[in-house]
């Protein structure tokens, strides 16, 4: 069977090295070199080794917790009950996770867990391990790897996926494929503010939408709570409030235990918002103070974050550290059932593109990395088996689309009349259908992003076709929060939004 894997990140060279495996022919076409996107950059570790007195239900029953009760427990059973043997499968491939004197794995907790269960490899370069590892699995193994092109669209014939058209440099091609996977990861460059590589902008989805797949929950968009509010955005993983560093405010209390009896470790969104209206409350960056760790415990478990503090001018070893949110995680994206298949024969998705209904309205931390692994293996297995439609989960989590009016006032900074550049979608999308989101604003970033996009012409670079794939989520994404008209996990709605705080 010829399969084409678009991306180049866990989930992607999961499925691709199991396809190889089993006897698939496998094309892997990446937008930048192999390994590029968003794994590379995750810190915190992978959730899915149980201690003493844990469990894959207590797992279970976390994920679902933070996900606001929206997690498809069928999909959540799978991620739980076949984390252990992916990590295990990571290890085989030659990833080193973080291990004690004696030889046992360190687990660390972060935000929402009950336990300690996340593996982690070079203190916080979790990501960068995993994706040195994979990447030489790829290149050892007879794989094709496109580099440099871009997904311009998946093509479909009578309903049925054949192939993908990709654009590298100017010139565009076609790959015939009889399945293709997409693994192209979220689209956070919607955002002012994003912790996400300069290429995460929503290739996969727009290209899955073009061509009639479902989607769903993009309303839930997970932003991190704690990034650097010094120089370009820096993630200051979760991992380091589990080691016990606090949130404070200008005066030095721990504000988020207004919002949550949890404080620090509640849910990224509480988190999130608690920073935010903190920040917008005080005129200047909230603080992470991480000074009762120590300096030798920072720079042993936090190498990465040690070395990038202080090289910003910042001792997080004494002085707090300022942050803030931003965009960082994608819970919705292309529908998928237990096994990657989508509602378009052929098409499947995994990782972060895909919504298998595991994170509901909100991401526990460390289930990014083992999704990708766990539902990149499953869809690999699925390759040539017979196609189901729609997919079988559930969707529970998914809301009625509202339509997009043209009729709504201009209420913000960008009117309505406005030109389109990314700059200016970004900073819509941030301050309307971020963290803290009202009807009036909803409607007023649909009216805008309806005109962009029904005025821009056909794209042709790879930087027009990027643009042009943003509008359509964007106004996917704001659809889907006007149709929830509820606050749930991510979604938060507001009689009316505060602006927040530009602190990065």
């Amino acid at each position: 069977m010829n399969v084409v894997v678009v991306g180049s990140g866990i989930a992607g060279l999961t499925t691709a090295l199991h396809a190889h495996e089993t006897g698939h022919s496998v094309t892997v076409v990446t937008k930048g070199a192999l390994g590029d996107g968003c794994t590379g950059y995750a810190q915190g570790g992978v959730a899915g080794i149980y201690g003493v007195g844990d469990s894959a239900a207590q797992h279970a029953a976390d994920t679902i917790d933070a996900g606001a009760g929206l997690s498809d427990p069928a999909a959540v059973d799978v991620l739980v009950h076949e984390g252990a043997t992916r990590i295990a499968e990571l290890i085989a491939r030659g990833v080193a996770f973080d291990r004690s004197p004696d030889g046992r794995l360190l687990l660390g907790r972060e935000a929402a867990h009950r336990h300690a269960r996340i593996v982690h490899a070079g203190g916080d370069a979790t990501g960068a391990e995993i994706t040195r590892a994979m990447v030489a699995s790829v290149r050892d193994a007879d794989v094709t790897v496109v580099e440099g092109a871009f997904l311009a669209d998946v093509i479909a014939e009578d309903g049925v996926v054949r192939g993908v058209r990709v654009q590298v440099g100017g010139a565009v091609s076609e790959l015939s494929a009889d399945a293709v996977v997409l693994a192209t990861g979220g689209a956070g460059h919607l955002y002012a503010h994003t912790t996400n590589p300069l290429g995460t902008t929503g290739d996969g989805i727009a290209a899955a939408v073009r061509i009639g797949a479902a989607v769903a929950d993009l309303e839930f968009v997970q932003f991190h709570p704690t990034i650097l509010a010094e120089g370009p955005a820096f993630l200051v993983s979760e991992a380091v409030r589990g080691e016990g560093a606090t949130l404070v405010d200008a005066d030095g209390r721990r504000f988020v235990f207004d919002s949550h009896p949890d404080g620090e470790l509640a849910p990224r969104d509480v988190v999130a918002r608690a920073i935010a209206r903190q920040s917008a409350r005080q005129g200047s960056p909230v603080r992470l103070d991480a000074t009762m760790i120590g300096g030798l415990r920072l720079a042993q478990r936090f190498p990465t974050i040690d070395r990038v503090t202080r090289e910003r001018g910042l001792d997080w070893a004494s002085t707090p550290i300022p942050v803030t949110p931003a965009a960082h995680y994608l819970m919705g994206g292309v529908v998928t059932d237990l096994d990657g298949r989508t509602s378009v024969p052929g098409l499947f998705a995994v990782g972060e593109v895909a919504r298998t209904g595991v994170h509901g309205a909100n991401r526990l931390a460390s289930n990014s990395l083992l999704e990708g692994a766990v539902f990149g293996a499953r869809a690999a297995a699925a390759l040539g088996t017979p196609w189901q439609h729609p997919p079988v989960s559930s969707q529970r989590g998914s809301a009625p689309r509202a339509p997009l009016s043209e009729e709504s006032e201009s209420t913000g900074e960008i009117a309505v009349g406005a030109d389109f550049s990314r700059a200016a979608l970004q900073r819509l999308m941030w301050d309307h259908v971020g963290l803290l989101r009202s009807e009036e604003g909803l409607r007023h970033a649909a009216t805008i992003v309806g005109r962009w996009l029904a005025a821009i012409p056909e794209p042709a670079t790879v930087r027009e076709r990027e643009d042009a794939n943003l509008l359509l989520l964007a106004r996917a994404t704001a659809s889907a929060a006007l149709a929830r008209t509820d606050s749930v996990g991510a979604h938060f709605r507001e009689p009316l939004a505060s602006p927040l705080l530009e602190t990065v």
